[in-house]
């Protein structure tokens, strides 16, 4: 199967995703139908607890809703087996994750090889490409630390080169701008913006970060586990929000 050739990555069928525990059922998500396009870059805002992260989570297959169907490529996600459910997260899904995930026993360097070989790199390749991930985001003096000696926002930053390393045809982003100063967040939300442009990514975000809403093209607005609200294509932000906007469309996350 070649994904690349799929028309829309991502599909969600009236999805609900609940836990329980002790007799009490808690929901993550209600009720959600959406599909996320090729190209497109999508931007779920919310405050914490809203169900972004779990929303993430079940598009990349991690977890099953408890009702209704997401499908991964145009295939339903629990009909992949676990051997292809790995393949297609190593070749086709980018994922940075807001606790980043990054592997403490490996320099940055290694951390980014390690996905390339994943994916099919040749090992002859990986060094000199992870080099120039490094490069792109203006972290190369990393490669030879270890996770351990970065701050919280070189973590990010590597979190965010690894999840591009395999060429990923979908990006799942959750606070990609929560550890980083204003200008490296422009950087890499403009990184994302731009692989979606030019080279037909598609990326979807989990963010409260309202400085990410001028490069979405739709916006939806998650609490408490469902969409309230969302902004069409044509909603591109000259300046930033009023305090009504802010209440209204961002929450208090």
């Amino acid at each position: 199967m070649n994904v690349l050739n799929q028309k829309n990555p991502v599909r969600l069928s009236d999805v609900t995703k609940y836990f329980e525990s002790g007799g009490n059922r808690t929901y993550a998500l209600k009720n959600i139908s959406l599909e996320v396009g090729r190209g497109e870059l999508i931007l779920f805002l919310g405050p914490s607890g809203s169900g972004k992260t779990t929303l993430l989570t079940m598009m990349a297959g991690l977890i099953k809703p408890s009702k209704g169907s997401v499908f991964l490529f145009n295939r339903k996600v629990d009909t992949y087996s676990p051997k292809e459910l790995q393949k297609l997260r190593a070749c086709s899904l980018g994922f940075i994750f807001q606790t980043f995930l990054l592997i403490d026993s490996l320099t940055v360097l290694e951390n980014l090889r390690v996905v390339l070989r994943f994916s099919g790199y040749p090992r002859k390749e990986t060094n000199q490409k992870a080099i120039r991930l490094l490069q792109q985001f203006h972290i190369e003096e990393l490669a030879g630390k270890f996770p351990v000696c970065l701050s919280q926002g070189e973590k990010q930053r590597v979190a965010v080169a690894r999840a591009v390393a395999n060429d990923a045809s979908l990006i799942l982003a959750d606070e990609p701008t929560g550890s980083l100063e204003s200008k490296q967040g422009f950087e890499v939300i403009s990184l994302l913006k731009k692989l979606s442009e030019t080279e037909d990514k598609s990326v979807v975000i989990a963010s409260h970060d309202l400085r990410i809403v001028e490069f979405a093209d739709r916006v939806f607005r998650l609490e408490d586990g469902s969409i309230r609200g969302n902004r069409p294509a044509s909603f591109r932000p000259l300046k930033p929000y009023s305090a009504s906007e802010h209440q209204i469309f961002a929450g208090n996350g």
